[in-house]
């Protein structure tokens, strides 16, 4: 009876509430360390039951010899840590307050939340585990949302005009921040990293689910792939249908906005990146555009590039509903005024759909 007693403490707690829970209970993944690198619940700490090579042999196990030989094996392989896992839980929920979860809320969860409520903490286990959530994910994106378009050619200053809506109240996802990506050929800047398909996925859901879904929500204009990322394709078809405000800034602006962004990074890195897009920019362009950068002569370089790049925007501006599109002429590279400008527009189009 003490036993079942011990037992029936842990708080099975579905996906809902899961999420829910008070900031202050850290959430643990005991999945292992390659499983939570490919992609966790945002926020959610790595205690792994079992290391990559012990899953493994536990799995290989299970198929050969059945599940009973395979719990035996687990026992034997973890043996000796549970009282590490013990100390980990405690440095991170001092309080005994934890949350936990594997990939389907099976026996790897259950097993260290047994450990967890045997020595007094107060367990939220997940049902159905991190498929659940990744359920959960997917669905987030079928959701319907009040999505504005913010866009522009190269170097209109998009990013930073929905970081000026987002510091004036506005709601807005980065889509290039969370893929870790400026969507070029010279997006990563030499310096990023992006995200595995599944985690970005996840970062994106996660900051969508703190939004006012009926509320407008600005999202720059992006082509499906960010990178080696792609926009869950139920989001991208919301974003094509949504209206476009489109950011006019002088060529002179645009320009000295990337020399200023893209003309300080490693010259390789830039030349290399050019010699991807060769194929688009023709072998002319492209030696034009090598020689600029080895000469330092990068005002050059980006009005040579940047001509693919708007004549791609503007072929693409062409595919959507022309009803959607606003053109604004932009103050420059004044991000603050150019957010005022857009936030009075979309006013302005508001006002009109009401009358």
């Amino acid at each position: 009876m003490q036993f079942a007693l011990l037992i029936s403490m842990i708080k099975n707690t579905g996906i809902s509430n899961f999420l829910q829970l008070d900031s202050s209970i850290p959430v643990v993944d005991v999945r292992t360390p390659a499983e939570f690198a490919q992609g966790h619940i945002c926020g959610a700490l790595n205690i792994p039951l079992f290391s990559n090579e012990e899953r493994v042999q536990v799995g290989t196990t299970y198929k050969q010899a059945g599940r009973e030989q395979a719990i035996l094996l687990g026992f034997d392989l973890i043996g000796s840590k549970w009282s590490g896992f013990i100390k980990q839980a405690l440095e991170l929920a001092p309080g005994k307050k934890i949350a936990l979860h594997c990939w389907r809320g099976g026996m790897r969860s259950g097993a260290m939340a047994w450990c967890l409520d045997l020595y007094g903490f107060e367990v939220y286990l997940l049902t159905g585990g991190y498929k659940h959530y990744r359920r959960r994910v997917l669905d987030t994106f079928a959701e319907q949302f009040n999505i504005r378009i913010l866009g522009g050619l190269t170097g209109a200053g998009k990013t930073k005009v929905l970081h000026q809506l987002k510091a004036i109240g506005e709601q807005v996802i980065d889509l290039e921040g969370l893929a870790q990506h400026q969507g070029s050929a010279f997006g990563s800047m030499n310096v990023m990293e992006q995200p595995s398909q599944e985690q970005f996925e996840n970062n994106l859901a996660a900051e969508l689910r703190q939004l006012d879904r009926h509320r407008p929500i600005w999202i720059e204009d992006e082509s499906i792939t960010i990178g080696k990322r792609s926009v869950p394709n139920a989001l991208f078809n919301q974003m094509r249908d949504a209206p476009i405000t489109v950011l006019k800034v002088s060529p002179e602006a645009r320009v000295d906005a990337l020399v200023a962004e893209y003309g300080v990074l490693d010259k390789e890195f830039l030349k290399a990146c050019t010699q991807k897009i060769w194929k688009r920019l023709g072998p002319e362009q492209t030696k034009n555009a090598i020689t600029a950068i080895d000469e330092d002569r990068m005002a050059d370089f980006i009005r040579t590039v940047v001509v693919y790049y708007d004549k791609t925007y503007r072929q693409g501006l062409t595919k959507r509903d022309q009803a959607k599109i606003v053109e604004i002429d932009g103050v420059g590279a004044d991000a603050p005024a150019n957010a005022r400008l857009i936030l009075v527009q979309q006013k302005v189009g508001d006002q009109h759909q009401l009358t």
